[in-house]
C-alpha cells in the first residue's frame, strides 16, 4: 500500500512526528498546501525533504530572505543579445514540491508573489501565463518562536494554504531515541527512497476528491465554520475558501483512515487545522480555544 509506505518512512525519518505527518499526508492527498509551524530545530525542514525524497517528482527549496525577489521565486525573461529574443528562465516555483524555507522572513511582495501559483497553479510574467507541474504542491515553514526579523503572511496566502500543521519538541523517550539513531551518522546513508510516483499519486488525489460526503455532513462543515463567525462576531472571518478546504481536507482524511465516505470524526479531527491559520489575521488571542468552543457548540448528526 503505496500511503502507508509513506506514512511509515515519513515517520522514521522525523521521529515523533505522528500527527505532523498524518496531516501533510492529508495536504498531499487533498491537493492543498502546508504551513509547518514550531520552533528551530524540531525537523519542519527535514520533514518536508523526506515528503520530496519519498514522491518521484522534481522538489525545489528556496530559503526565504529579506532580500529575495519575486524573480527569484517565480523566474525572469533573459534578453539574448546575438539572437535580440527573450528566453524564459523558469524559477523553482516550476516543481512539483516547493519547500519555501522560514517563508515570513521575506518581504509581503515577495511572499504575494507565490498568490497565483498557490490557488491556480499557474503564474503570469511580462504578460504570459505559464502552467505549473502536476502535482503542484507548497510546503512552507515557519518559526513561531521569535518574530525578529519577520514579516506577517499577508491574509490572502494564509487563506490559500489548506492546512497548517503545528510541529513541537518531542518527549525525553523519543528524544533519546533520536540522539541513538544520529550517534554515528558517519555510517549512515540516506533512508528515504521514492515510495509513490506521480502517477500513483496523482489517482490517489482523484481518488480522495470522489469520497462520499453525505448532505447532512457537509450541512455539519457549514455549521461549525458558521460557528467561528458567530463566535468572533464577523462574518468574514471564514471564506468559503475556507469551508472547501475543510471539506477537501475531510475526504483526504477518510481516505488515509482507508474509509469508503467521510464520517463526523475525520471532519473533528482536521478541523482546527484547516481553521487555526486562517484566524490569526483576525487578531484572535487564542485561536485554538475558539475551535474548541466551535466544536463543543455545534450538534453532532
Amino acid at each position: 500500500m503505496p500511503l502507508q509506505k509513506l506514512r511509515e518512512q515519513l515517520l522514521a525519518n522525523v521521529l515523533g512526528s505522528d500527527e505532523a505527518v498524518d496531516l501533510l499526508v492529508t495536504a498531499l492527498l487533498a491537493r492543498g498546501h502546508a504551513l509547518v509551524t514550531g520552533p528551530p530545530g524540531i525537523g519542519k525542514t527535514t520533514l518536508a525533504q523526506t515528503l520530496a525524497t519519498s514522491l518521484g517528482g522534481a522538489f525545489r527549496r528556496v530559503q526565504f530572505t529579506p532580500d529575495l525577489l519575486p524573480s527569484d521565486i517565480l523566474g525572469y525573461n533573459l534578453y539574448r543579445q546575438q539572437s535580440g529574443e527573450f528566453d524564459f528562465i523558469a524559477g523553482p516555483v516550476f516543481a512539483n514540491l516547493l519547500l519555501a524555507d522560514e517563508i515570513n522572513r521575506a518581504s509581503p511582495r515577495t511572499q504575494s508573489s507565490l498568490l497565483e501559483a498557490m490557488n491556480e497553479r499557474q503564474v503570469t510574467i511580462d504578460g504570459t501565463t505559464r502552467e505549473l507541474p502536476d502535482p503542484f504542491l507548497v510546503v512552507a515553514t515557519q518559526n513561531d518562536t521569535s518574530s525578529t526579523g519577520t514579516f506577517p503572511l499577508p491574509e490572502p496566502q494564509l487563506d490559500r494554504f489548506l492546512l497548517s500543521i503545528p510541529m513541537s519538541l518531542p518527549d525525553d523517550r523519543t528524544q533519546l531515541e533520536i540522539l541513538r539513531y544520529h550517534s554515528n551518522m558517519e555510517t549512515r546513508t540516506p533512508t528515504a527512497t521514492e515510495v509513490i510516483s506521480l502517477d500513483e499519486l496523482r489517482a490517489l488525489q482523484i481518488q480522495s476528491s470522489r469520497i462520499p460526503v453525505s448532505d447532512t455532513l457537509q450541512r455539519y462543515l457549514l455549521a461549525l465554520c458558521q460557528a467561528v463567525r458567530t463566535i468572533l462576531g464577523q462574518d468574514h472571518a471564514v471564506s468559503i475558501r475556507a469551508t472547501l478546504a475543510l471539506q477537501r481536507a475531510s475526504q483526504a482524511s477518510a481516505l488515509l483512515d482507508g474509509q469508503s465516505a467521510v464520517h463526523p470524526d475525520h471532519v473533528q479531527k482536521i478541523f482546527p487545522h484547516v481553521l487555526r491559520h486562517r484566524l490569526l489575521s483576525e487578531a484572535t488571542p487564542d485561536a485554538d480555544h475558539l475551535l474548541t468552543s466551535a466544536l463543543e457548540q455545534t450538534p453532532v448528526p
